[in-house]
């Protein structure tokens, strides 16, 4: 992910020296958590309207220029993000589209609207607090009880994740059969929500993204502190589906696509997340990787 992550900063730099113009206006069920609106439905496509893309930094922070115009955000607010390599990844967004822009595969933009005009009006703890509401239904901690081959694939997939958070954080997590599924402690929940507390609004955006993707708290904490690849973390997410692919075989065309859809928008998320970072140390791995 970092690699295509440099990939982006060089097409970037290319985009700072273009002009930037003068600013205008312009097996088994689980329980399934209902998380509130966390983004907006853009439009599904519309002809390209805009020849160029450049960046360029102003008072708030870095904006995006399409040819002459500014970006705005749905609530017609300038649209600027925090870091240079946020807004080289967005730019290169926009100028990858070609003669129809496709805002569905668009997830940094909308994020960053998200993150911009706050249209749930959701505090710093109201964000923490959806997040952290799948550890108690987290994808990983059901288990089946049959068969007993994905007794043991769940088993032997699921389990070192499992026991990587418990030693990573100090917490209990576990798994369980049961509908109900595992009884999380207190404590677990504690420590989670702390851990979260220390990103910024921006990153707790993303980090909520990657959740409702994977479904999985537990896969979004691996993924965010790069114990699990994106391809890793989205084939844990789908494991039982998968398995069930091998088994009966998959829908031409169809799984393939909500795979690759998957990935995309949980790479997009978790690029969010690092992009959005307040922390330098990430800021310099991402660059040295």
């Amino acid at each position: 992910m970092w690699r295509s992550c440099l990939r982006l900063w060089d097409r970037g730099h290319r985009l700072l020296h273009l002009p930037a113009g003068n600013p205008t206006t312009s097996g088994r069920r689980r329980p399934i958590v209902v998380s509130p609106a966390r983004a907006y439905v853009p439009p599904t496509e519309r002809k390209r309207f805009y020849q160029n893309v450049s960046i360029s930094q102003g008072e708030g922070g870095f904006e995006i220029n399409l040819d002459h115009r500014k970006l705005k955000t749905p609530q017609a607010k300038l649209f600027t993000v925090p870091s240079e390599a946020l807004a080289i990844a967005v730019a290169t967004e926009w100028d990858s589209q070609r003669d129809t822009v496709k805002f569905y595969t668009m997830h940094l933009t909308t994020l960053c609207n998200t993150s911009l005009d706050n249209p749930t009006q959701r505090s710093k703890e109201q964000l923490i607090r959806a997040a952290v509401k799948f550890l108690d239904t987290d994808t990983i901690c059901y288990r089946v009880e049959e068969p007993e081959t994905l007794v043991e694939l769940q088993k032997n997939e699921w389990d070192p994740v499992v026991e990587w958070a418990e030693n990573r954080y100090g917490v209990e997590i576990g798994s369980s059969t049961s509908i109900m599924g595992p009884r999380i402690p207190a404590k677990t929940h504690e420590v989670i929500t702390s851990h979260l507390a220390s990103y910024n609004m921006w990153a707790l955006q993303g980090i909520e993204f990657v959740v409702t993707q994977l479904k999985s708290m537990v896969l979004t904490l691996g993924l965010i502190d790069l114990h699990l690849t994106v391809e890793r973390a989205v084939l844990l997410s789908r494991l039982e589906e998968e398995y069930q692919i091998q088994k009966w075989g998959n829908v031409e065309w169809a799984h393939d696509y909500e795979l690759q859809e998957l990935r995309a928008r949980t790479a997009a998320g978790a690029l969010f997340v690092h992009l959005c970072s307040e922390s330098s140390t990430v800021k310099h791995k991402l660059l040295q990787e």
